[in-house]
């Protein structure tokens, strides 16, 4: 198993056994599996105790004591899950690695997610010594067996990984930087059709630091990241291929954190891969795992185990976890640096907002609302051509057509759409025909409409928008009802609540940059305020105003500095804490606040996605995000929604919804992923 570097950290779940006696495990082995049945227990809690180097010694010295090998008396003695789990144990990582990458091509079809994980996920190093396992313990050539059993670009990458010789010098020449950036955006973005063997070369053989400084420059002058080119240039297995390789070279504990999440999310467990991985990464970097799994999915790692598994299967695999660290929001020491690092990182990067719909050419409001009108006279109604003209106009040159429609025909046309054209299609199309701060206005209103209040449309609403989007909400409001916002506001929502959402209302938010004394400030308070604080210092009452104004107030790059302060300060992630220590609409408002402040596009995609899962589908949180979002950051929210949940926001909309208003809500979206 190979050691850390000199100098570098430990990292595995899985250490060396003190006062370690080979002969004395052989013994303790071979009595367990004595007899009738066997003491899964303590195999478990033997083999599961030693490092994968002392399990070698115990494999002699059995084989030295009884004239057996250990491996297959634990094979014939257990069965299952378990079974594979423990004799995974028992071999070399590289041995282990050999018998997966074998079992994968075995047989009728191929396992290419295994291959993907297996040759994007390792070292140089690794590489060799699965190369030669696999000849020793098969007498055959991987590189061959691998051609054989795959083909095109997919087998082409592999082949290059196979070779074990990615560059690993740490200097990076900033022209060879550029120059990369330059050849893959000609080999995808720019050409008809896409240059694969430059994506091969270059994510093949390129070092890790080096293309993670290309990955940086390439979002820098193309405005996507380079996550997002290779999905829209390569495809099938090439493509997840390659994508698996961009997440390592990021940060490979955060692609083995999200292989773990997907083996045990939703109906059944994908145990192989469960046990592939916390066999293979045990004495490597399971720690970092761990930390990454609880800040990326708000659950310890060993809780989801806990929960998906059961029995000494069970039990095994929480040994290799190492420990229970679901104290949600809190981040290890090592991690509390990473996410100060990301927040760094999110700081320089400025990532481009792109809207999917876009002013059309050559456009005629004549000829619009001509057609319009020819699509509501008579007897039906031509749903696809009103979908077809409504959703490729920008709201700009929609408002030209209402009054366009009013001088040719006299009628108003969201009167004659509402006639014409009913359920949820109406609320989008009706939606899309209103000027954004009339729309948001109306939306409020909605809100507040009735018994009850709709808490979530408001947060999302105020919390999302900018200082001159809530101005022009609040001149719309007052026109559209003649009432103020913030009357309205205060008369149907009370306490600590009331006072975020009138405070964000004002749309009085700070525009200028950090403040870094300021920060460091504003993040003592929230740690006072969120009863993390070594020294709090203050009464209660003069905190939670001070915490308030902080989130409601401060400009987005600011917070930003603050939230990085804070994880320096406490070792918490903010959102987190908040999550944990704050309840109800209080605890949603700051929520969405800080969500906004992260990643706003992510924000809603979330949002989008929880509209749209489980039984049933919330129309309006739907309807209203796909309207108010598609001139400013649907690109965005499409690219977080697939990043994230694996799947494209075009298919969770084509899975979820149905007829015409599919089909517009597919119009807005832009585009399949």
């Amino acid at each position: 198993m190979a050691r850390p570097a000199q100098g570098a950290r430990y990292r595995g779940s899985i250490h060396d056994h003190p006062d370690f006696d080979p002969g004395q495990d052989a013994e303790a082995l071979y009595t367990a599996m004595k007899g009738f049945g066997s003491d899964k227990e303590a195999i478990l809690e033997l083999i599961t105790s030693r490092s994968n180097r002392q399990r070698q010694e115990v494999c002699q010295s059995y084989k030295s004591l009884y004239g057996k090998d250990l491996i297959a008396d634990l094979k014939y003695e257990l069965t299952g899950k378990f079974e594979r789990l423990i004799v995974g144990l028992m071999r070399p990582l590289a041995y282990c690695d050999a018998k997966e990458v074998k079992d994968a091509i075995s047989g009728i079809g191929t396992d290419e997610k295994c291959l993907i994980e297996i040759l994007a996920s390792r070292t140089n190093e690794q590489i060799h010594q699965l190369v030669a396992a696999y000849k020793e313990a098969y007498e055959r050539d991987l590189e061959s067996d691998i051609t054989g059993d795959t083909s095109g670009h997919f087998q082409k990458m592999l082949v290059v990984l196979l070779q074990g010789t990615r560059e690993e010098d740490d200097v990076v020449s900033e022209d060879l930087v550029q120059q990369d950036v330059q050849d893959l955006y000609e080999a995808g973005e720019l050409k008809w059709g896409t240059d694969e063997a430059q994506f091969i070369y270059i994510l093949g053989n390129r070092s890790k630091q080096h293309l993670r400084l290309v990955f940086d420059e390439y979002l820098k002058a193309t405005g996507k990241p380079i996550e997002a080119s290779i999905r829209g240039e390569l495809s099938g297995d090439f493509e997840k291929l390659m994508l698996a390789v961009v997440k390592c070279v990021r940060s490979t504990p955060e692609y083995f954190a999200e292989r773990l999440f997907k083996a045990m999310k939703g109906l059944g467990t994908r145990d192989n891969t469960l046990i592939r991985i916390m066999v293979t990464r045990s004495e490597l970097d399971m720690l970092d795992i761990r930390e990454i799994f609880r800040t990326k999915y708000e659950k310890s790692l060993y809780s989801m185990i806990k929960n998906d598994t059961s029995g000494e299967y069970k039990k095994a695999l929480l040994k290799l976890c190492g420990g229970d660290d679901d104290a949600a929001g809190q981040f290890f020491p090592e991690a509390a640096q990473v996410a100060y690092q990301m927040w760094e990182l999110s700081a320089v990067s400025r990532v481009e907002m792109k809207g999917t719909v876009r002013p059309t050419s050559d456009f005629n409001p004549d000829e619009d609302a001509k057609a319009l009108r020819k699509a509501m006279k008579g007897l039906g109604t031509n749903e696809g051509a009103i979908i077809d003209i409504i959703t490729h106009r920008s709201n700009a040159q929609r408002q030209q057509i209402r009054q366009t429609f009013k001088s040719h025909f006299g009628r108003d046309l969201m009167a004659d759409l509402k006639s014409e054209v009913s359920g949820d299609l109406a609320r989008l199309m009706l939606g899309l025909m209103m000027p954004p701060a009339h729309y948001d206005a109306k939306q409020l209103k909605k809100a507040m409409e009735g018994a009850g209040t709709d808490e979530k449309a408001l947060i999302e609403i105020l919390a999302t928008r900018t200082n001159a989007e809530i101005r022009a909400i609040n001149e719309a409001y007052k026109e559209d009802y003649h009432k103020s916002l913030e009357d309205a506001l205060s008369s149907d929502t009370s306490g600590h609540f009331k006072r975020i959402l009138v405070s964000l209302a004002t749309g009085n938010r700070e525009e200028g940059g950090e403040d870094r004394d300021q920060a460091g400030e504003d993040a003592q308070v929230a740690a006072e305020i969120l009863e993390i604080a070594d020294t709090p210092s203050g009464d209660k009452a003069s905190l939670e105003t001070r915490f308030m104004t902080i989130l409601c107030t401060r400009s987005f790059p600011h917070l930003r500095r603050v939230f990085q302060e804070f994880i320096k300060k406490t070792n918490y992630d903010v959102e987190h804490v908040i999550k944990k220590e704050m309840s109800g609409d209080v605890r949603d408002a700051f929520v969405a606040i800080v969500q906004s402040v992260k990643n706003k596009p992510l924000f809603f995609a979330d949002k989008l996605y929880k509209s749209m899962k489980g039984a049933g589908t919330d129309e309006k949180t739907l309807t209203r995000i796909m309207v108010s979002r598609s001139e400013i950051d649907m690109l965005n929210i499409r690219r977080e929604f697939i990043e994230k949940y694996d799947k494209s926001l075009h298919q969770a909309i084509e899975g979820d919804t149905s007829g015409d208003f599919r089909k517009a809500l597919l119009a807005l979206c832009g585009g399949e992923d």
